[in-house]
């Protein structure tokens, strides 16, 4: 095999590999529009949640620019911190969850955008918003993360946390939500559906944030237990961070 023969069959596996990828971000979102309003019935407590917006809205200044990463349906963060005025962006790939929260939080902007796309060209190539892409960088105040990241593997976690660091100010606030577990990419079922989730010990995510350019400021942790699920609680995890540098 010539050596253009074998630099073709790399970009041909690099390319199918990452359709693959793609199809499999799809069929999650599917997931997520088939659950629907059920979310938020399985969900309703979000004391934690709530307070890491009551954090931002005490730091940030009214018109202050804040991103929600996998936003859902909008309720609690998109509406407390909008409520707050503070102007938010959602950006999820589950046209009905996305759907919910245009209807919820009008006064938020929201778009259909693959998390994994964050930070790249291909958040203006592919879903149209450019100013989530590089040309973004460095415009955000502040941006939320919960239990949207969880939905990655491990390494795709570091990478998309990367590009948020990059997309904020310097000096600008991450809230961020996880489950405690140690986990990366494993089978959940989770409402008659199945899905793919990722966990970190505290202390392997602290650690993870701090190598990624991000001065954890506070750690707060509750136990919950999903309404009407068979599962027992889970342990979720609350971080308040910093962008350094």
């Amino acid at each position: 095999m010539t050596n253009e023969q074998s630099a073709a069959a790399d970009n041909a596996d690099r390319a199918s590999a990452a359709g693959a990828r793609r199809a499999e971000r799809a069929r999650q979102a599917a997931v997520f529009d088939a659950i629907g309003g059920r979310y938020q019935e399985v969900f309703p407590a979000r004391a934690g949640q709530l307070a890491s917006g009551d954090w931002l809205l005490a730091e940030l200044p009214s018109g202050a620019r804040v991103l929600d990463v996998g936003c859902g349906a909008g309720d609690p963060t998109a509406r407390q911190l909008a409520d707050g005025g503070l102007r938010v962006t959602g950006v999820d790939l589950s046209e009905g969850m996305l759907a919910q929260a245009r209807a919820a939080v009008p006064a938020a902007a929201f778009h259909r955008l693959d998390v994994l796309d964050l930070g790249l060209e291909s958040a203006g190539t592919l879903w149209g918003v450019p100013e989530l892409g590089p040309e973004g960088n460095g415009s955000l105040d502040a941006a939320t993360a919960f239990f949207s990241l969880l939905m990655l593997p491990r390494a795709e976690i570091a990478e998309t946390l990367g590009r948020v660091r990059a997309l904020l100010r310097p000096g600008g606030l991450l809230a961020l939500g996880m489950v405690e577990a140690d986990l990366d990419d494993a089978p959940l079922p989770f409402l008659e559906q199945e899905i793919r989730v990722s966990g970190y010990l505290r202390e392997e995510l602290a650690a993870l944030l701090a190598d990624g350019g991000f001065a954890v400021e506070a750690v707060d942790s509750q136990s919950y237990a999903p309404a009407g699920s068979a599962q027992p609680p889970e342990t979720q995890l609350y971080l308040r961070c910093r962008r350094t540098g």
